[in-house]
């Protein structure tokens, strides 16, 4: 019974009028879009919306596709991949190398007290490598070094020496670029940050909210000016038992009108004022100036010492 009385409560509490009349205006919302889409309303039956309204909305778009336009390209510094060469053979490397580490571990941990032979706990798992290009460049410019190293001191060794000035300059001219580019990397890693952190975050931001909420804002106008040309419209043909009600039904949505309208235009105002997406342009320079900078930096420390090796081989050469 306490149920039935709830529910006997809960529906003499609706508004079944207000309900139906909100009904009716959606519905004759509906019609009136359409019947403007396929051109069978009159242009001087479509209310016009003031000149300040129409203009604050083409510039709203216009901010709102550059937001998307330069958003587009930029977030790829979301990931830290994006210039990585190579990296679906990297990828399956590590893959199974932190496989091999996952599926030792596992067993090491788990045939502990049984008859089956306890394989030796594995060694810590392969370290993570950042996947940039000047990681990249970093990683192979080493390795090259190395391998030149090697080889110049193994051929030292067995006594044939002749070449090992040429494999030492190599060998040290790698390292220096490879010095280089452990400083580019690093510096590449904070550009990513800061561009994320005070670009790209900010950035959606402004699409996600304030550009939201003042386009979400047009939506009503629109929808409000449609239920007043449906009311003009009903107005327009209405007998002559319905014409004061069509009538306050027009004043009521014009009034409506006016008052959605003017809080639009105060909503795109302040979005098309808000200085913080000129903020969050410098912000990107400022971190790919920083970057470019430093990058510059650590490779005309080097480049003269390179230049040195160049030419010393070369003038032995010729």
């Amino acid at each position: 019974m306490d149920g039935w009385h709830k529910l006997s409560s809960s529906i003499s509490s609706i508004n079944f009028a207000q309900a139906g009349s909100k009904i009716s205006k959606g519905f004759s919302s509906s019609v009136q879009a359409t019947r403007e889409r396929l051109g069978q309303v009159a242009q001087d039956d479509i209310t016009e919306l003031p000149h300040e309204y129409r203009h604050l909305e083409a510039r709203v778009d216009a901010l709102r596709t550059a937001h998307l336009l330069l958003l587009k390209t930029a977030r790829v510094y979301e990931s830290e991949s994006y210039d990585y060469p190579t990296q679906l053979q990297e990828s399956l490397h590590e893959f199974s190398s932190t496989l091999s580490y996952n599926i030792s571990s596992f067993a090491a941990n788990n045939l502990k007290g049984t008859n089956l032979p306890v394989p030796a706990e594995p060694a810590a798992p392969p370290p993570a490598q950042h996947k940039t290009l000047p990681h990249a460049l970093l990683r192979a410019a080493a390795a090259a070094s190395n391998t030149v190293h090697a080889t110049a001191a193994a051929a030292g060794d067995a006594g044939a020496d002749a070449h090992n000035d040429a494999d030492d300059r190599l060998a040290g001219a790698l390292a220096l670029y490879a010095g280089a580019y452990d400083k580019i990397a690093n510096a590449r890693l904070d550009h990513d940050v800061a561009v994320q952190d005070n670009f790209l975050h900010p950035w959606q931001t402004t699409l996600s909210t304030s550009l939201a909420v003042a386009i979400k804002a047009r939506q009503a106008v629109r929808l409000s000016r449609l239920e007043l040309d449906a009311a003009k419209q009903t107005l327009k043909n209405a007998g002559p038992a319905k014409q004061e009600h069509a009538r306050l039904e027009v004043e009521n949505a014009e009034d409506d009108l006016v008052q959605k309208t003017e809080v639009a235009i105060t909503l795109m105002k302040t979005v098309l004022e808000n200085p913080e997406p000129i903020k969050n342009l410098n912000e990107l320079a400022k971190a790919q100036l920083l970057y470019f900078s430093t990058a510059a930096e650590a490779l005309s420390t080097v480049q003269g010492q390179i230049e040195e090796l160049a030419i010393a081989a070369e003038g032995e050469y010729r």
